[in-house]
């Protein structure tokens, strides 16, 4: 577990007990987070003098691009239909759309599909990339999330196709600068568990970059993180999420943050625009979607981690919010994962 800024996440792609931890050191974001299990598979470190332009195939449901020297111009996927982008050193790009996007020293300059770039490439290194241009020079640090679950939808889809956040934005832009240059540091480098390193500090860019866009005043930031400022609702929140199989109630959910029920369940569904207990079972089945897909765990037992002792209700709600039976979607996703210590 890293603390960072009074932040606590939890590393992403690693699965420790669920105890009951204190209601201060439950963060919703980190959680969720944490189950959607991001990882970094394609990176790219790359110095272009001008003139140079690249067409970034898919890779993934989200890319990065940081500007660790000189300039380029992000040209965003048509579908999203916006204007050429001007980035900086210091800036980082966020590519959601599942289109290609260009990134270019000029919007003028021809492109060519990375995959065609082979004679940039560097010799004995698959992820570095050169060229032989006598224009300004520009280095990229690039990057692709993957993801293993199923949670980070919700996530994404708070995201626009693209998102720009450049340099002096923000406190969390400082954090993300950091990540950005360990990222580069450990990238230069040739050392055992390299990979796992990358993958933990692209977990900390991800995190920083989702913090300082939900913070700004004109994003759609998801209805359950804008409900986090709320003290009632966003406890509540985080009694869910800390103790998800316990048997709550409107009334005890209400009870524990100090709200009369008809108070709380009307100010919950207003902030976070679902009921509570919606919410908490719509919560339980996506933890459950994850033990299916990820452990040998009987049905049985997990309905009992998700807070159902009744198997059959288990199956009856798992059905309604996931559209499958529980045994079905095990048939379709089982992939036991190897865990870490």
């Amino acid at each position: 577990m890293i603390h960072s800024e009074g932040f606590v996440i939890v590393s992403l792609r690693r699965r420790t007990p669920r105890r009951s931890p204190s209601l201060a050191t439950v963060d919703v974001l980190a959680d969720l987070l944490h189950r959607a299990r991001a990882h970094g598979a394609v990176f790219a470190h790359s110095t272009f003098h001008a003139p140079w332009g690249l067409e970034i195939t898919d890779h993934g449901p989200l890319s990065f691009h940081a500007i660790l020297g000189g300039g380029a111009w992000l040209l965003p996927p048509e579908e999203a239909g916006s204007e050429p982008i001007r980035l900086e050193a210091g800036d980082v790009a966020l590519v959601r759309s599942p289109y290609a996007h260009r990134l270019v020293d000029d919007p003028a300059t021809p492109t060519r599909p990375i995959s065609m770039a082979e004679e940039w490439r560097v010799p004995g290194d698959p992820y570095r990339y050169r060229n032989d241009g006598v224009g300004q020079p520009t280095v990229l640090l690039c990057g692709a999330f993957r993801f293993e679950g199923d949670i980070c939808a919700g996530l994404l889809d708070a995201l626009p196709p693209v998102l720009c956040l450049h340099g002096g934005e923000g406190e969390d832009i400082v954090s993300l600068h950091g990540a950005v240059r360990l990222l580069a540091a450990e990238f230069s480098r040739d050392a055992p568990g390299q990979q796992a390193v990358l993958d933990r500090l692209l977990d900390l860019l991800l995190v920083f970059a989702l913090r300082s866009w939900f913070r700004r005043p004109d994003a759609a930031a998801p209805p359950w993180y804008r409900a986090l400022d709320d003290p009632e609702i966003g406890n509540a929140l985080r009694l869910i999420h800390a103790e998800p199989a316990r048997a709550w109630t409107v009334d005890s959910l209400a009870a524990n943050v100090g709200l009369s029920r008809a108070a709380f369940a009307r100010r919950f569904a207003g902030l976070v625009t679902e009921p509570p207990l919606t919410y908490l079972t719509r919560w339980r089945m996506a933890i459950a979607a994850e033990l299916l897909r990820e452990t040998d765990s009987t049905i049985a037992t997990v309905a009992r981690e998700v807070g159902y002792q009744n198997e059959f209700a288990f199956a009856t709600a798992f059905r309604r919010v996931v559209g499958d039976a529980p045994t079905r979607y095990r048939a379709r996703h089982h992939r036991p994962m190897a865990l870490t210590s």
